[in-house]
């Protein structure tokens, strides 16, 4: 069966000189991608999240925001017509989505990422929330329980904060604790799952983590699983002090693979120069 890829090159279209968030993310994943031949893959550009998906998580206040002219932060500037690019990278979210829906196995590839981002405040490279917004209209056409496993290095506040006590749906993070944005300490609400992990936490330990995740997510007993796929847990990333090999982000797209669930994934961190080889090794696993 073919694994979609979802990108766009405008995606790789802004950005600024010595920002780790940068267009490299994207075209050298891509390049990489198009040459390798292990793989079978399908090339798809999305269109832009309707106002009503994106409505399901942020507030209309946050949307004219994103029109404005200024920095959120020092993270999270305000580049020009990055309220397009938040758009279609959800439009991205929300099309991954779609082919789980039909059985098929897509992975988004787009920027910007999102899960910081909270109803109503962009903050830490991140403008609208891709993976809350997918996960929220996986309810809205009919899936009962859906979950967001997310095992990108930094806490996923955002992703947190929209779907806390949100009935059908589960968040389960495996984080770097101390670091950005410095929450996911505890569970939550009944429905938010924190796993931190210390810096420099040795790989079979972190992997015992991972796998303890791993459980907390089959005991949800999800029909839908989006995947906050971050690959800066990796031992080279700068961003970070984890310590997880390219091998550990393929044993995660088997074990997601494993479930026989419908699931979908979504770029979200890495900063290091092996991103590219930390995706294909993670499409790998969801190709089996």
């Amino acid at each position: 069966m073919a694994l979609t890829i979802i990108t766009d090159p405008r995606c790789t279209a802004y950005g600024a000189r010595g920002h780790p968030e940068g267009p490299a993310r994207i075209s050298g994943a891509v390049e990489l991608l198009k040459a390798q031949e292990k793989l079978t893959l399908s090339w798809s550009q999305p269109p832009p999240a309707s106002e009503a998906a994106i409505l399901r998580a942020h507030t209309q206040e946050h949307l004219a925001r994103l029109e404005q002219p200024a920095d959120f932060d020092g993270d999270t500037p305000a580049y020009p017509d990055i309220a397009a690019h938040a758009r279609r990278s959800a439009g991205g979210a929300l099309q991954a989505l779609a082919a789980a829906q039909a059985g098929q196995s897509a992975f988004s590839l787009l920027r910007p990422p999102g899960h910081h981002a909270t109803p109503d405040r962009a903050m830490g490279f991140c403008y609208l929330n891709s993976v809350a917004i997918a996960a929220l209209e996986a309810r809205a056409a009919g899936f009962k329980r859906v979950a967001v496993f997310d095992f990108d290095v930094h806490h996923g506040n955002g992703t947190e904060d929209i779907l806390l006590d949100q009935a059908g749906l589960a968040f389960i993070s495996i984080h770097q604790h101390p670091g950005y944005p410095g929450t996911g300490l505890e569970n939550r609400g009944g429905n938010c799952f924190n796993f931190p992990v210390a810096p420099g936490t040795p790989r079979p330990q972190y992997r015992a983590v991972l796998s303890r995740a791993m459980d907390e997510l089959k005991n949800f007993r999800p029909d839908m699983i989006a995947v906050s796929a971050g690959f800066d847990a990796y031992r080279g990333d700068p961003l970070a002090q984890g310590t997880l090999e390219a091998e550990d982000f393929q044993w995660l797209g088997k074990t997601i693979r494993e479930l026989q669930v419908p699931a979908f994934s979504i770029l979200e961190g890495g900063y290091s120069a092996e991103l590219p080889e930390l995706v294909l090794a993670y499409l790998r696993g969801l190709d089996g």
